[in-house]
């Protein structure tokens, strides 16, 4: 784990007293993620995942992300549902850290995914824009007045090809755009904040995860964002994967003609703010922190291979 605020079990037991849990029974440390402390925690009355918010999530965002979960798992989306304290308070804080206790959800992460898992989620990211559409929401964090910000205080930083590849997209993605249907967005559905269980033709999925860079934004750039990853071929998208991630989506929320015209300007978009956020973790470390840099070129290459696309509007199958 990146960014970690260790618990120990007798913490853990004053800590649970304030739920209707039972006392804790085991106590085991998540290895995965890069941005918060997560713990599997077993009580008397079931299993949960305990989080504690480190310095990379904005504290004054906690209520909003934990109201917005607790929503998401009404309305039927398999995400982390919040458990409740005894006075019906989601967040509390544990060893100086915001901290909070969610269901454990089922399943495993993966890093090649199939046909069917790319359309399977594409059929869960249509079902939360859904469930998420009029909930009350800030634009999501990383919009376009944090892309100006960060590009401006990188460019200065970046060799001379980066920097006018940079001022070049942020000219073209400057200029006027159609509007487009928009809610509450996930803005980071990478693969490893998916979980499946089974494989085979007809995977389901278990879990959705890490719902802190939500908020509003347009949902197409949100899939944007899932086509980028899910169906990368080495910078270019893999038809076999992009069909029925598109598909499944477009089955369950379909995609209107604005939309579809705007889907080339959508993949660069996501493909520019992952590219800088790289960038910013590389060039721009925050002290005090240890953070997984991972590598900025590989949303270079994408957003080449997508300027390469030119413009022509999306069509389905």
């Amino acid at each position: 784990m990146s960014v970690f605020t260790s618990v120990s079990r007798e913490q853990l037991a004053v800590w649970l007293e304030a739920y209707d849990l039972g006392a804790p029974t085991a106590l085991v440390g998540i290895a995965e993620g890069v941005q918060n402390s997560n713990f599997f925690v077993d009580t008397e009355r079931g299993r949960h995942v305990l989080t504690l918010f480190e310095r990379g999530v904005d504290a004054a965002l906690l209520p909003f992300y934990l109201d917005l979960m607790a929503h998401l798992a009404q309305h039927g989306i398999p995400c982390p549902a919040p458990r409740p304290m005894r006075d019906g308070r989601l967040l509390g804080e544990l060893n100086g850290r915001p901290a909070a206790l969610f269901s454990r959800l089922a399943g495993a992460s993966v890093l090649r995914p199939t046909p069917a898992q790319c359309a399977a989620a594409g059929a869960a990211l249509a079902r939360l824009h859904l469930a998420g559409r009029d909930f009350p929401a800030p634009p999501h964090p990383r919009g376009s007045d944090w892309v100006a910000a960060t590009a401006a205080r990188l460019r200065p930083l970046l060799p001379a090809a980066d920097a006018a590849l940079l001022a070049d997209e942020l000219a073209a993605q400057g200029a006027p755009a159609a509007a487009l249907p928009a809610g509450v967005i996930h803005a980071d559905l990478f693969r490893d904040n998916v979980l499946f269980v089974g494989d085979g033709d007809a995977p389901r999925i278990g879990g959705l995860l890490d719902f802190y860079f939500a908020g509003r934004g347009d949902f197409l750039f949100d899939l944007a964002i899932v086509a980028n990853d899910w169906c990368d071929d080495d910078g270019g998208l893999d038809a076999i994967r992009l069909q029925p991630l598109l598909a499944a989506y477009h089955a369950a929320r379909p995609l209107t003609a604005a939309e579809l015209a705007a889907w080339p300007r959508q993949l660069r978009a996501a493909a520019l703010r992952f590219w800088l956020s790289r960038l910013e973790d590389f060039h721009c470390p925050q002290p005090g922190e240890t953070v997984t840099v991972r590598d900025p070129d590989a949303y270079r290459r994408i957003l080449l291979a997508r300027r390469a696309l030119g413009d022509a509007p999306l069509r389905l199958a």
